[in-house]
């Protein structure tokens, strides 16, 4: 299977936010500000009440011809085809119950969606190209395009209050995101497909675009790779000429999403009026030998390494066997002491309620390794040399063995 999809993320400028987070439920993207703090979660500030100024590029590669449409190529037609998949897809996310992240609580969120000409009009490779747009290229070189990256992101956020980029207003947090683009390549390594022409012979052979654009658009709000093989998030593309899970309906807009997806949404973009969707599960990941970590020596003497970092923690639920969600855990902070502590606690949030669980813990050793989450677990402490942490290595050499509550 072809390696799919990346993600490279870019951070303005500083400051500090009052919260205690921890490895949260599901793999959010942080930032952490530039003189220290908790990381935060990065996230589109939806209080602003004003669009998220989307649009995309109909500049499309006509030789060789990378998306492959119903349409005739280089029609209008072909333009309203793609439109309609980036309309759809905006869909299948704003689609999760339980979230402020939709078109009726933020009528910004989908539309309008606006078209540009110009082949280059995503951010490429220089900060300086940023101006607070959120585009969709499909004609756009960059050397974020390494072997096997079939797509991939680019997130600016803030790590300073009244931070901004480009036509971006000043930022309201730290992790508020003020930039999000996404690149398709356009070199003939890869077709993308409609839904339509995906049913065509043709199609066949070319990825499913929806598909790799509902995990594209879950980068754009926030959200990290997902270590659950069935999660959209998941950082690989499906086979050719397949699409994962089913398509989105009137009546079920979110149906390509696992669990998983819907339980980082949520994370975001909680819904206060949510009464179902509001348990939690925290806990710590603690070697039985202590010593066992001497090949994990902390980082710096400001953040040690008291716990196992990195592993794959996940809530199935017990009478469906379906996994509700997944974390990978590890860390922790407190605002009145920074900064992160790698003590291996976990935070599962966002569950439903009157549900059973059962909780495992997992090395990162399978079909996706540490190098795939390499933002998520990268970003936790502050940029610079003078950053009282650093992330340690990712233990991946450990067995798992439960202890029973004692009544």
């Amino acid at each position: 299977m072809k390696r799919a999809l990346t993600d490279i993320i870019a951070t303005l400028a500083i400051l500090t936010m009052i919260l205690d987070p921890s490895a949260r439920g599901y793999s959010a993207d942080t930032t952490v500000a530039q003189f220290g703090g908790c990381p935060q979660p990065d996230r589109w500030n939806l209080s602003l009440g004003s669009p998220l100024n989307n649009r995309w590029s109909t500049s499309l590669p006509s030789s060789p011809q990378t998306i492959l449409t119903v349409a005739a190529p280089q029609s209008s037609a072909q333009a309203a085809e793609i439109q309609g998949v980036i309309v759809q897809t905006l869909g299948i996310w704003s689609g999760v119950a339980g979230t402020t992240f939709n078109s009726a609580t933020y009528p910004g969120l989908i539309a309008p969606i606006a078209q540009v000409s110009a082949a280059d009009s995503c951010t490429n490779d220089q900060e300086s190209d940023v101006d607070g747009l959120n585009t969709i290229c499909f004609n756009q070189s960059s050397a974020g395009f390494t072997n096997g990256v079939l797509a991939f992101t680019r997130v600016i956020t803030a790590n300073a209050i009244g931070v901004s980029a480009g036509s971006s207003g000043p930022s309201a947090f730290v992790g508020q995101i003020l930039d999000s683009d996404t690149l398709f390549r356009n070199d003939g390594q890869a077709t993308f497909a409609t839904p339509g022409a995906l049913a065509t012979p043709q199609g066949q052979g070319a990825y499913d675009l929806e598909d790799l654009l509902t995990h594209e658009l879950g980068h754009w709000f926030g959200l990290g790779h997902s270590a659950v093989i069935r999660a959209v998030m998941f950082p690989f593309a499906p086979p050719l000429g397949t699409f994962l899970g089913n398509r989105p309906t009137a009546q079920v807009p979110d149906a390509p999403l696992a669990d998983d997806d819907r339980t980082g949404i949520r994370s975001l973009y909680p819904d206060p009026g949510d009464t179902l969707n509001v348990g939690a599960i925290r806990g710590q990941i603690l070697p039985a030998n202590p010593f066992a970590l001497a090949a994990f020596p902390p980082s710096s003497p400001g953040s040690p390494v008291t716990g196992i970092f990195g592993a794959h923690v996940v809530a199935v639920d017990s009478d469906t066997g379906a996994v509700v969600a997944g974390v990978l855990g590890g860390w922790s902070c407190k605002a009145a002491s920074p900064p992160t502590r790698f003590d291996g606690s976990y935070d599962i949030e966002r569950l439903p309620v009157g549900h059973n669980y059962i909780i495992y813990a997992e090395p990162l050793i399978g079909l996706v390794g540490p190098g795939d989450f390499s933002d998520v677990l990268g970003d936790l402490c502050p940029p610079g040399v003078d950053s009282p942490c650093t992330p340690p290595a990712v233990n991946t050499n450990f067995n798992v063995r439960i202890l029973p509550i004692s009544p």
